[in-house]
């Protein structure tokens, strides 16, 4: 690989780019897919606000938009996208479907996370007379913490990938500029930096996401 003709401008407006990407849309899907994560859990049989009728339509649309292949899912957003943001290519015309495909996806990591706390603790807590929003905001968030974290590093994780794919229809980052240097142009070294770069943004992420789940986790 010859160093000086790589265009590292490139690489380095890439990799800001994707961490632009990666930050908003990571930002976005917890907050859509925490609430919708929670509302799943408590419409759910046996517990606080039980209803047959909305957890089916909401554990349908979940799993309807986990079941689409991401660029599938970007191409059939198109429309959407130019409609919130203005355009469907780029950084800013890759956030809306990074959120739409990641936020079903955390939102399942939500609910198996508060079903993990103790159910004792919940029913103590209605004992002494606390409301659903007390039970969710005083107890099971907080009981569920070093879960939710390890499923915010796992959804970044995946962001990181779906940012690289959105590459392949003009999304921008390290995904855009492989295709565009490295496949198109034969670039094998602009392959391995690009690779490069991603998997020690993944390591990075991992190894924060490890220490905050072992710092918040009970002894």
């Amino acid at each position: 690989m010859n160093v000086k003709t790589v265009p590292w401008d490139d690489v380095a407006q890439a990799t800001a780019d994707t961490l632009t990407m990666l930050g908003f849309s990571t930002v976005f899907t917890v907050a859509a897919g925490l609430p919708l994560g929670v509302l799943v859990f408590l419409f759910s049989k046996g517990q606080l606000l039980e209803n047959r009728a909305l957890y089916t339509a909401l554990s349908s649309v979940i799993n309807l938009f986990r079941s689409v292949p991401f660029v599938i899912l970007m191409i059939a957003l198109i429309p959407l996208t130019r409609l919130l943001v203005g355009t469907s290519i780029g950084v800013q015309g890759t956030i809306p479907p990074l959120v739409i495909g990641a936020a079903p996806f955390f939102a399942r990591i939500v609910e198996q996370s508060l079903r993990e706390v103790d159910r004792g603790v919940i029913e103590a807590a209605q004992a002494m007379g606390a409301s659903p929003w007390q039970i969710v905001t005083k107890v099971l968030l907080p009981e569920a913490r070093p879960g939710l974290i390890g499923g915010i590093t796992i959804t970044a994780i995946v962001l990181v990938a779906y940012t690289a794919m959105s590459g392949l229809i003009g999304g921008g980052g390290l995904g855009d500029l492989a295709i565009r240097y490295g496949y198109n142009r034969f670039r094998t070294d602009i392959m391995v930096i690009t690779v490069a770069i991603l998997v020690i943004l993944v390591v990075i992420l991992q190894t924060a996401g490890d220490r905050l789940v072992a710092k918040y986790s009970r002894k």
